[in-house]
């Protein structure tokens, strides 16, 4: 027995969570039309690892677990091809296993196709058989072939389902620590603003009016994405609505709270938009407003004056939202890692951790949709967002 492949496997087996648990329905039901296409009483599936046998969903018997040295499926499970046997006493593989001779059964036809990970590992069967003898035809056999592939399939999205789930759960948490961890400073930055407007000393100072005015609308909606995130955590990274979205409101607002970034670096922003964004809103707010202060940060950076164009346009599918820039521009070697977290490609020295275009590739595959990178005829890179169209809508609040 190779040690390391029995680690592998066992490591899959427990990836898939199904062992010592009750029985899937969409399991039963295969089991169910395995035995009906096969024509026989009695089918099980199996999975196997380095000690045992599990029958994980049954027809014709009641689950139970049995040694590998018992199992007549254990015998042949590891060579990934379908057998066929129609009087296992006459087979020299299974002529004195107990489940042959009567020690625990007494079957006579067997027949079997492996079930086969995506990653290779075979981990089981799906196992069909009779206390006759009986044939098992091409037709029948390649069916149970079939049915063994749908068995692995419904394993893998139970596993994405469970890793999905543990990665909301990590996700809420974190989410949780953040909205916690910035609310009190917060609060505080908004009651020193709101003690700060009612100054007397400000009715003669427009200019730090104008500041404080600012300041307060930006605590407000920093405030309100804390909520919208941690609520977008908690859904698992699914949109709670789809509105249509004006991407130059968007703008406006995002411009506001990057004011001192485009002040101090000379930034030029510019938006045409043919049609609105469908959507979240406040998860597309995030998105635009990562890719325009990324744009600008980074050109900024590389000793330019930073200049973005930003474009809503229709597509055959759906919509697009397009972000130029007149920065250094991303090396196609780098364009798929830098949507990784805390990447940055090759420009280790440029500004911030990381995280902006993980958060945005996170926001648009929620919305069904993909984000790439490629070259700008402004010089630099080119953020495209690919959306789909044709959302139910519901009224933004204003």
């Amino acid at each position: 027995m190779n040690t390391a492949q029995e680690a592998t496997r066992r490591e899959v087996i427990a990836q898939y969570g199904v062992v010592g648990e009750p029985p899937e329905p969409d399991l039963e039901g295969l089991v169910h039309l395995a035995a009906t296409i096969s024509g026989v009483p009695t089918a099980v599936i199996n999975i196997i690892d380095d000690r045992h046998q599990h029958q994980i969903a049954t027809v014709g018997i009641a689950p139970s677990v049995c040694t590998r040295e018992d199992s007549m499926c254990a015998v042949v499970f590891e060579d990934a091809e379908r057998v066929v046997v129609s009087d296992a006493r006459r087979d020299e593989r299974f002529a004195r296993n107990p489940f042959v001779t009567g020690d625990i059964a007494r079957i006579r036809f067997y027949a079997s196709s492996p079930l086969v990970t995506p990653g290779g590992v075979p981990i089981g069967t799906l196992c069909v058989f009779d206390d006759d003898p009986r044939e098992l035809t091409g037709e029948q056999g390649a069916a149970l072939d079939v049915l063994a592939h749908q068995v692995v399939d419904v394993l893998e999205l139970r596993r994405l389902a469970r890793e999905l789930r543990r990665s909301n759960e990590a996700l809420e948490g974190f989410a949780r620590q953040v909205s916690h961890d910035l609310r009190n400073p917060l609060t505080a930055i908004s009651g020193f603003l709101e003690l700060a407007v009612d100054a007397p000393e400000l009715a003669d100072a427009p200019v730090a009016a104008r500041a404080i005015e600012r300041a307060e609308a930006a605590a407000d909606r920093m405030s309100t994405m804390l909520d919208d995130l941690l609520a977008f955590a908690r859904i698992g990274g699914v949109p709670p609505t789809a509105v249509r979205v004006d991407v130059a409101d968007l703008l406006e607002e995002i411009q506001d709270d990057l004011h001192a970034a485009l002040g101090e670096t000379g930034a030029h922003v510019v938006v045409s938009a043919d049609a609105d964004l469908e959507g979240d809103r406040t998860m597309l707010r995030v998105l635009v407003e990562n890719l325009v202060a990324n744009a600008v940060k980074f050109a900024a950076a590389s000793g330019t004056r930073p200049r973005v164009e930003v474009r809503v346009e229709r597509s055959a599918s759906g919509m697009r939202l397009i972000v130029d820039d007149n920065g250094p521009g991303v090396p196609v070697a780098d364009r798929e890692r830098v949507f990784g977290l805390m990447e940055r490609g090759q420009n280790v020295t440029a500004p911030g951790l990381g995280l902006g275009l993980a958060t945005c590739r996170r926001i648009v595959e929620a919305h069904g949709g993909q984000i790439g990178i490629s070259d700008s005829p402004l010089g630099g890179a080119r953020i495209w967002v690919a959306l789909p169209g044709s959302r139910r809508f519901e009224p933004v609040a204003v």
